[in-house]
């Protein structure tokens, strides 16, 4: 009896999922609003503004994601961006398609196989578009063009919070 120790286990708190606490909003549309045409294949299909805030002090890059879980074949991808700078709190709309953006931003590959935005252009109903920022505590390093599983493969365990707006579409 004099050989026993008791061990006292401690739950270890370091080890945390991302919060949905950044807010990311639009001038465009408001959170489960119809995205006006413009930002869409209908009109001039280009990226709507984004506006964020509430991004840790810790973060070193942030990437955005727009997908639609609603399409026929499985969920579609819109946009992939990253390595965007960690002070920056904005997109204007009708970020240009280029593969790196003048700041260094990175854009990946979507499901229509090009770079750069690809706005909602469902074939039927009303679809959701989810916008998703994500605060990462490093720089995205890929070297090719990236795809949306590529990057969220890079940004596994980097996360350091994250935030989405949706905003609904129907063509007419």
């Amino acid at each position: 009896m004099d050989n026993l120790r008791f061990i006292r286990i401690v739950p270890y708190h370091n080890i945390k999922e991302p919060e949905m606490d950044i807010k990311l909003t639009s001038s465009a549309f408001e959170e489960g609003g119809m995205i006006p045409s413009k930002y869409t294949c209908d009109g001039r299909d280009i990226s709507p503004p984004l506006t964020w805030d509430n991004v840790p002090g810790k973060t070193e890059s942030i990437a955005v994601i727009c997908d639609d879980p609603d399409a026929p074949m499985g969920t579609w991808v819109h946009w992939v961006l990253f390595n965007l700078p960690a002070e920056k709190r904005e997109l204007a709309e009708n970020v240009p398609d280029d593969e790196t953006l003048p700041d260094d931003t990175r854009q990946g590959v979507t499901d229509f196989v090009s770079t750069g935005y690809g706005g909602p252009c469902p074939p039927s109903g009303t679809h959701r578009y989810f916008f998703r920022i994500y605060a990462l505590d490093i720089p995205v390093d890929i070297v090719s063009i990236a795809d949306k599983e590529t990057l969220l493969k890079a940004m596994a365990g980097h996360i350091l919070a994250e935030g989405q707006l949706m905003g609904k579409y129907k063509r007419t």
